[in-house]
């Protein structure tokens, strides 16, 4: 492995950097959207529940906020429980723009990893060539086995590059899709949320209206 890294000369330096960086990023990303991490299974039936029952005290919302992505969305729902349906939504579709900007963390640098990987490999390969035809104009050809080994080491870079390349693409169309379904599966509960929540601040008034009423005067 020494050898070829050696083979590769300079430019393999840039490659091995972005070897290292994109197995960082995939590492992170992969535990950090987790389902666990951002939309447990049973969370948006634990928070329904507390919603019906009317467990919504600032301190309990606080805590949901503060457990993952899928309890941060639920609770800018419950911060605005007694507003319009139109503005919760609104509430809604705003924080999920920042969460979904927060689950994106990296990605764009692993998008950018796997596009530039190749390049940097073929650039590796065009200066090893370069190099070896220079050689080749000062003291001819010489030994022809000796030439393709040459030639081989100047393709070193290209297979790094690609080696490079292929996982940092596959994680980063996986992760997009993952971050796609989770999107999907959190407008799903905050919707199921918002429904359970919309009758009992509708009862919530209906009750305070009918306990504002003051009992009409008779005339004297």
């Amino acid at each position: 492995m020494l050898e070829l890294v050696k083979a590769g000369g300079w430019p393999m330096i840039p490659l091995l950097v972005l070897t290292v960086l994109a197995l960082a990023i995939i590492l992170e990303r992969a535990w950090t959207l987790r389902r666990a991490a951002v939309a447990p299974p049973s969370l948006g039936q634990e928070v329904r529940a507390w919603a019906a029952g009317g467990k919504l005290d600032p301190a309990h919302i606080d805590s949901l906020r503060a457990t993952s992505p899928l309890g941060a969305l639920l609770a800018a729902a419950l911060d605005v429980r007694h507003r319009p349906r139109d503005q919760i939504r609104e509430r809604i579709e705003d924080v999920g723009r920042h969460l979904v900007h927060r689950m994106e963390r990296y990605l764009n640098t692993l998008g950018t990893i796997a596009a530039a990987g190749p390049l940097l490999g073929l650039f590796g390969t065009v200066v090893g060539m370069i190099q070896m035809f220079l050689v080749i104009g000062e003291s001819g050809i010489g030994d022809v086995n000796e030439l393709a080994g040459g030639i081989g080491k100047a393709l070193v870079c290209t297979a790094t590059g690609m080696i490079v390349a292929i996982p940092a693409l596959m994680a980063h169309r996986w992760f997009r899709g993952r971050i796609a379904e989770y999107i999907v599966d959190m407008e799903h509960e905050a919707i199921r949320l918002l429904d359970t929540i919309e009758p009992a601040a509708a009862s919530a008034e209906v009750a305070a209206g009918s306990h504002g009423i003051n009992p009409p005067v008779s005339a004297s």
